[in-house]
């Protein structure tokens, strides 16, 4: 841990996604104080109106104040982007453990159902889930997180069977220890490096798919604020108010590049090759 604190603060990429990833968190978890009107609030009088020193980002066709919307729209994408892959996480560990370790029969069927959720698009299996499910917050981190769990298996997996037949898991064997014992005592804390980078990377992918499925209406529902929702909403004023478009896909983008950056910056820490560099 010494070394990964010491070669992480030398990553200037990773140190400034996470100071950018931390402040939007921020903003999310204080969005009640740092908002300078309720998101659902509309002022009839100021319709499309552009930036000015009461509206600092302008307002949307209700007269909502879109700066307001953004910043309650990083807390749905946080807590969907977040929550969604921790699901896939869990899952997605369990099912590579057992996969990799057991092998065999068990190895097959489970990788067989992995390649069943493989062969469909990410976004077209999620919206099936949705669409079978009904839109909702709850049922979006579901979906999403369902649809990331063979990515995880897979990590898993190939980690797990690289390390299995290592001499410390043969002692472990050896003494006696139970299958549990050995699969999360031993092995797990040896794959969460290519788990916790994989992680990293699979947040922006899941605010993106929120962000897709709230812009064709499944994902969350209005009048609560999603960067998707408010994309969806504002393609038919672009021309009028092109602000109410661009600000959310900033913010969006922000995000994204953020998180995809901070999980580069840390597979390259964590790669042994490029230690002592």
């Amino acid at each position: 841990m010494r070394t990964f604190r010491r070669r992480f603060f030398e990553n200037k990429t990773a140190v400034v996604c996470l100071i950018v990833l931390l402040l939007l968190a921020l903003a999310a978890a204080f969005a009640p104080v740092l908002s300078p009107y309720d998101p659902t609030q509309m002022f009839q009088d100021h319709r499309m109106e552009g930036s000015s020193g009461e509206f600092i980002l302008g307002t949307d066709q209700f007269g909502r104040d879109i700066m307001s919307r953004i910043i309650y729209g990083a807390r749905v994408s946080l807590m969907v982007g977040i929550s969604s892959v921790l699901v896939s996480v869990a899952f997605g560990t369990l099912f590579g453990l057992i996969a990799g370790y057991f092998g065999r029969w068990i190895d097959g069927l489970v990788m067989r159902v992995m390649d069943v959720l493989f062969a469909f698009p990410e976004i077209l299996l999620a919206l099936a889930i949705v669409a079978a499910l009904g839109p909702g917050a709850f049922n979006t981190i579901l979906a999403i997180g369902i649809v990331n769990i063979p990515i995880f298996t897979r990590t898993v997996r190939g980690a797990v069977l690289s390390i299995k037949n290592q001499e410390y898991v043969e002692s472990a064997r050896a003494i006696g220890a139970s299958t549990p014992r050995i699969l999360f005592l031993e092995i797990f804390p040896n794959v969460t490096a290519p788990l916790l980078v994989q992680a990293s990377l699979a947040i922006s992918g899941a605010i993106l798919t929120e962000s897709a499925l709230s812009f064709l209406g499944l994902g969350i529902q209005p009048p609560d604020p999603s960067w998707g929702g408010m994309i969806s909403e504002a393609r038919r004023y672009m021309e009028l108010a092109p602000g109410m478009i661009i600000w959310p896909c900033v913010a969006m983008t922000i995000t994204i590049l953020s998180c995809n950056m901070f999980g580069d910056a840390v597979r390259d820490i964590l790669d042994p090759r490029h230690r002592g560099k």
